[in-house]
């Protein structure tokens, strides 16, 4: 026999875990292990609710039954039960639903619930969230959604002056994005399919959107292809461009692969090395080093090919831009004269791109916040074993990479976002 003291203390406790407040109030709660806990709140008779057309009390037209799903009590699932209170607005001539203060409208879960899910979905997997939720990923997606879209709604972009511009793969084959991210403030600023200049067409009335002006970006770091020139040149009339130097390094380290390749087929001492020569001489194993140490004594069209990468390793190195221009200059006549074709297109193509490389002296801007980037999003690819919705991949990375700030309550024991 239940002691309705005892009762009324826990219904009190459960008002109070909720923050409920007047006129709401836990009426009462039923617990089965098979079922889970069921809390059931109400409003006294009588009660009036203020609504939101015309700012005016009403009493209670009629109501809707209604359920949200809650955080777990321990392991046990919990749902909300209530009467969903209608009012007839006299000034609009119409009826409409009251919000309740622990859930947002036309959502099955409270408020709790879903920081839960932001929080975890920024962490994890959709298919641990899954688990861990005990709900179908579509559904969770539908939250996420919900939030970041909130959140991008609200974000300024007046104070952006430099931007990262970088194309990833969303699934196999030739199926891309592009991902634009704030070089001060290193976090992704918006993402659209494609990589063609008309990416920065999309970004740019994005960013007008949020309060941004094209006209006030003045670098924008991005890699040596044309449709990205052009769109700078095209949607952001005063940037300058900086060519990324880790993509400057690869074609040149793409050169380096081919003169061994090319090397490889009459030469059986090269056999095994490429990645000794592709790393850099910081990220060999042990045995590459060896390897290394052994081949450069050797008077080997590869080893001129890799002298030729690390001494541009060291021109980036240098601080006094006029002193390093200077030396790339000289790196350019060395490459040219190699007599190595790969190694003299490499050195062409950066003759090409010659102003946009050497503004890397000056400004020392890199994307390498977005190479870090794309690391995390091929993970979140790889978590997922592939996206066939794109707007589901390009959410999550916004809640991974976005730094955006969503209008949820703190969970206990969870760090808030």
């Amino acid at each position: 026999m239940s002691n309705p003291q005892n009762d009324d203390v826990s219904l009190n406790v459960f008002q109070a875990a909720l923050g409920l407040s007047s006129p709401w109030f836990v009426q009462e709660t039923e617990f089965s292990q098979k079922e889970g806990l069921d809390i059931h709140i109400s409003y006294p008779k009588g009660s009036c609710f203020i609504c939101p057309l015309c700012n005016q009390a009403h009493s209670v037209h009629d109501y809707q039954e209604r359920v949200w799903r809650h955080l777990n009590f321990f392991q046990f699932k919990t749902y909300l039960h209530a009467p969903l209170p209608r009012l007839q607005c006299p000034k609009n001539n119409t009826t409409i639903t009251v919000s309740v203060p622990w859930a947002r409208p036309n959502s099955g879960f409270t408020l709790l619930f879903e920081a839960f899910a932001m929080e975890l979905a920024s962490h994890m997997p959709l298919t641990m969230v899954e688990k861990i939720l005990g709900i179908y990923d579509n559904r969770i997606m539908r939250i996420v959604q919900h939030y970041v879209q909130q959140a991008r709604s609200k974000v300024d972009m007046s104070n952006v002056k430099g931007i990262n511009a970088d194309e990833t793969s969303k699934a196999k084959g030739h199926d891309y994005i592009t991902v634009f991210s704030d070089q001060e403030e290193k976090k992704v600023l918006y993402i659209t399919e494609g990589r063609d200049a008309k990416t920065f067409e999309s970004f740019a009335a994005d960013l007008a959107a949020h309060k941004g002006n094209p006209a006030k970006i003045t670098t924008a770091c991005i890699d040596l292809s044309k449709s990205f020139i052009k769109g700078v040149a095209d949607y952001l009339p005063n940037a300058n461009i900086v060519f990324d130097k880790f993509h400057v390094m690869g074609y040149v380290n793409n050169a380096v692969d081919e003169v061994c390749r090319q090397e490889r087929k009459t030469n059986p001492l090269l056999n095994g090395s490429r990645y000794a020569f592709l790393h850099s001489p910081e990220n060999t194993t042990a045995t590459q080093k060896e390897q290394l140490e052994s081949l450069c004594k050797l008077n080997l069209k590869t080893v001129k090919a890799y002298n030729l990468k690390l001494v541009l390793k060291d021109i980036y190195s240098l601080t006094s831009p006029n002193y390093a221009e200077s030396k790339l200059k000289n790196w350019y006549f060395w490459a040219t004269h190699c007599r190595l074709q790969p190694m003299i297109a490499a050195a062409k193509t950066i003759k090409r791109h010659w102003e946009g490389v050497v503004r890397y002296f000056k400004d020392r801007v890199t994307n390498a916040f977005a190479e870090a980037i794309n690391g995390i999003i091929q993970t979140i690819k790889r978590q997922a074993r592939g996206f066939k919705n794109t707007d589901n991949f390009i959410t999550l990375i916004f809640v991974r990479l976005g730094k955006l700030h969503f209008d949820l309550p703190p969970v206990i024991g969870l760090n808030p976002r």
